[in-house]
């Protein structure tokens, strides 16, 4: 299996929509009335939308493939913290899905791996996300990335406002992670 990070570029546009749908479709679906998941649906996920959010310099969309099919991505957006929290350059993972097929094969992690570097580049001290509560499966996958519960925040799908565990990660700099020089 060769899995490739890599940035999206606006001709990623359609193909990430489409994915980013299914993907958060596939995960919260079942657990949501339609007319609200439609409603998210339309508002987050679509062509333009993506092209805009690819094209903004305070953000970043990392795909994760595998042999050139898509497989998981990320969204980061640098310099944006929670609303009434305070926290040292904060860079939001807003979004973070891998295929359901592509589950306990690595992906995620090399993604996350990908997501701190790119955090860490940009200068961000804080790496945070917000989770649904019930998601257990992503919240075990964070505590394991190092994140740590940090407060709760609410998520509007459709006409439902949810509770989400905010969690952050702090980030040491690129230049404090360099071996010492000898003495």
């Amino acid at each position: 299996m060769t899995l490739m990070i890599r940035r999206a570029e606006p001709i990623d546009a359609a193909r990430l929509a489409d994915f980013a749908a299914r993907t958060f479709s596939d995960t919260y679906a079942a657990y949501n009335v339609p007319a609200d998941m439609a409603q998210h649906l339309a508002a987050k996920y679509g062509e333009a939308i993506q092209a805009a959010e690819i094209r903004d310099r305070t953000a970043t969309y990392l795909l994760a493939e595998v042999e050139g099919d898509l497989a998981g991505f990320a969204f980061l957006h640098f310099e944006h913290g929670p609303d009434g929290v305070a926290l040292e350059r904060p860079v939001e993972l807003v979004r973070f899905y891998v295929a359901r097929e592509w589950h306990g094969l690595g992906v995620a992690q090399t993604l996350m791996a990908a997501c701190v570097q790119e955090a860490r580049q940009r200068a961000g001290g804080t790496l945070w996300l917000s989770v649904w509560e019930q998601n257990s499966r992503a919240i075990s996958f964070y505590r394991t990335s190092g994140f740590s519960l940090a407060g709760t925040v609410r998520f509007k799908l459709g006409s439902q406002l949810q509770d989400d565990h905010m969690m952050t990660l702090a980030l040491e700099p690129v230049e404090s992670r360099q071996p010492a020089a000898p003495r």
